[in-house]
């Protein structure tokens, strides 16, 4: 996951769009309904502004690590390993250009 987040970091949401897209890891489908998610949550905030107009890009991307289920796997002379089955949390943060710019100049 931490891969995928890496990839699109900074970018503009579009074009993460089409990188998550295609990308072959099966983390990446999680993150593009993530981002998807997010454009839509910036779009009931910000009613009056256009999509296209407000050059939205993938400001921050932070995965933290989730609850880890512990499973035993049989082995051989009446052993057993361990497994962990990994979760994690994805926080996505979506800004435009436009109010970082405002932000600078005052």
């Amino acid at each position: 996951m931490r891969l995928v987040a890496d990839m699109i970091r900074g970018m503009e949401v579009n074009k993460a769009l089409d990188v998550l897209k295609y990308s072959s890891k099966e983390a990446s489908r999680r993150v593009e309904k993530l981002l998807l998610s997010a454009i839509a949550n910036w779009q009931a905030k910000n009613e009056g502004v256009r999509l296209e107009e407000s050059e939205l890009y993938v400001s921050q991307i932070m995965v933290d690590s989730g609850r880890i289920l512990k499973r035993l796997r049989p082995a051989p002379q009446g052993r057993a390993h361990r497994i962990r089955k990994r979760s994690n949390h994805v926080t996505i943060y979506v800004d435009s250009k436009e109010s970082v710019v405002e932000e600078n100049l005052n």
